[in-house]
């Protein structure tokens, strides 16, 4: 259950990428076009702030039941896990950096559904960009040492 788990965390994560883009773009157009925020727009942001949220849970459960978070920190103790890059970045980095973007995927979720004027494209566009800068440094990509993951589940 773990590794299916951690497949579809994985598989997730590119949905949340894709979606996040395809919102980038749609509201940086928003803002040069000042246009009002359509159905549209609400709706990527909708399946964007969901794809996030189960990420998340998924992500959560992970943590507490997998290797590499609570157990890690129960088993090594905090200063062991502080002192090693690779627990630090799965007992603390990861979860922390990812609640931080999903926050802001939310909020910037909730300029949009709130709009009134073509300025929620401005502000949900700025929380957007900083979610994604966020999960970019947060997850652990084939290339960064100590803690690279295959860029798609199955891979090696």
């Amino acid at each position: 259950m773990y590794t299916g788990l951690l497949h579809l965390h994985n598989t997730l994560r590119w949905v949340i990428l894709i979606l996040l883009l395809v919102a980038l773009f749609r509201h940086l157009g928003g803002m040069n076009k000042k246009r009002l925020v359509n159905a549209g727009d609400q709706k990527v942001d909708l399946f964007l702030m969901i794809a996030a949220h189960t990420t998340f849970l998924v992500g959560l459960y992970q943590w507490i039941v997998g290797p590499w978070g609570l157990k890690l920190i129960q088993s090594s103790g905090m200063g062991e896990v502080m002192k090693n890059s690779a627990y630090r970045f799965f007992a603390i980095e990861h979860l922390t950096g990812m609640l931080i973007a999903i926050v802001l995927i939310t909020i910037g979720r909730g300029k949009v559904k709130r709009a009134v004027d073509a300025s929620a494209h401005k502000k949900a566009f700025w929380f957007f960009l900083i979610a994604l800068l966020i999960i970019l440094v947060s997850v652990p990509w084939p290339f960064r040492e100590g803690i690279a993951r295959p860029l798609f589940p199955g891979m090696h």
